[in-house]
């Protein structure tokens, strides 16, 4: 599922960049243990931290000009 992250601020999307990068340990940490089932959610993460670090470049760069 792709999130629409055009439409928030800055302030949310470095909350959810933070909640995303926290999920993230959590997933690589259950997978070196061996607890984690859905691997594939790893990747899903990654790429949504991905999505959210694009938007908060293009919000920076339209607060600049």
């Amino acid at each position: 599922m792709k999130n629409n992250y055009k439409d928030l601020s800055i302030k949310e999307l470095t909350a959810e960049e933070s909640k995303l990068r926290s999920e993230l340990f959590n997933l690589t940490f259950q997978h070196k243990v061996g607890q984690l089932t859905d691997t594939s959610r790893i990747r899903i993460v990654r790429r949504n931290i991905a999505r959210v670090k694009t938007a908060l470049k293009n919000k920076s760069a339209e607060a600049k000009e």
